[in-house]
């Protein structure tokens, strides 16, 4: 069976976007493939981490990946930081990834902004990590949204460099997985602006822990522009706004943007709002729920971040121990 490796960073809150751009894709692809789902820890390390708040933030996300219908008895879930295989291999692949292709990744130059001789080393070599974090699985398929798609790219030319070094066939190069059409969710503040759990304002974002209250109050103020709904898709492209939110419900009541509008053309966006606050908290509230159940119990997460990490380290200590055989380390 083809095999699926993702991840997030366990950093603020998750958001609609992270459910509707990755999270509902993964439930979706668990029972087609051999499926491992990590809360990238080490990653969320490039920026300054308040210790509580980082573990914290791992139950909350690990929370998130099961109450959204990740299910740990079919897929692994664990935290990065309790495989060391990651970042040994990491060290490994930095060792075949040129400089020139890490100064190409275009997040660092975006992230580092002016402060570039500032920046640390590992926000500069975060894609390698990345790179070792699907290759130790030898991953076949990474669901990824559009900001990664670059990293990805760099991980099939590391997982290549090191084939052709030694003269094997042993990592297979991974294909992106860029589903649904809520992959870009934007800002409610800014329908230009893709909605992030590092937007200053809250009210840019739906939480996946908003209460129905909270739902209805950020779907309100949402930005819109003056004009009533139109009739065709083609008629958003000029409307960021009006297409953020038509996408919205579109991605939440599993259907085309058109057969929303053939059902709220002409409408006022008041009318409109109220139907996506309705449609939006049906199918958060139970996972809203859910999460606040697992939270209630962090040893019960606990539990399973430790049987999710004793199966993923099985099988990337496997692959590590293949991998130093290819490239001539001795093993105790």
């Amino acid at each position: 069976m083809n095999r699926i490796f993702s991840g997030m960073q366990p950093t603020n809150k998750l958001h609609l976007g992270n459910y509707l751009g990755a999270l509902r894709n993964w439930v979706a692809l668990q029972g087609g493939y051999d499926s491992i789902f990590c809360i990238v820890d080490l990653h969320s390390l490039t920026l300054p981490q308040e210790p509580a708040a980082l573990r914290r933030n791992t139950r909350e996300l690990t929370a998130a990946y099961i109450a959204a219908g990740v299910d740990p008895s079919r897929c692994i879930i664990f935290a990065q930081s309790s495989v060391p295989a990651h970042s040994e291999l990491s060290w490994i692949l930095s060792c075949h990834a040129p400089l020139g292709w890490i100064n190409r990744m275009t997040q660092f130059k975006e992230k580092a902004g002016k402060h570039r001789d500032a920046a640390s080393l590992g926000l500069y070599s975060y894609p390698v990590l990345m790179a070792a974090d699907i290759l130790v699985y030898k991953a076949t398929h990474v669901p990824v949204g559009e900001d990664q798609k670059q990293h990805l790219e760099l991980t099939r030319d590391i997982a290549g460099a090191f084939n052709r070094a030694y003269g094997v066939d042993y990592f297979p190069l991974p294909e992106p997985q860029i589903l649904g059409a809520a992959a870009r969710v934007m800002s409610l503040r800014d329908g230009t602006k893709k909605m992030s759990k590092s937007d200053e304002s809250d009210w840019s974002r739906i939480n996946l822990t908003d209460d129905a209250d909270m739902i209805a109050q950020k779907f309100r103020k949402a930005k819109t522009d003056p004009e009533p709904l139109p009739e065709t898709v083609e008629a958003l492209q000029q409307r960021p706004e009006a297409d953020n939110l038509i996408t919205i419900f579109a991605a939440l009541d599993d259907c085309e943007r058109q057969a929303v509008l053939d059902r709220f053309a002409g409408a006022q966006f008041s009318t409109f709002k109220t139907a996506l606050s309705d449609l939006a908290v049906a199918r958060l509230a139970p996972m809203t729920e859910e999460m606040r159940r697992l939270l209630a119990d962090p040893g019960e997460i606990d539990r399973i971040l430790r049987s999710g990490a004793l199966k993923a380290a099985e099988l990337a200590n496997r692959h590590l121990a293949e991998i130093q055989e290819i490239i001539g380390i001795l093993r105790p």
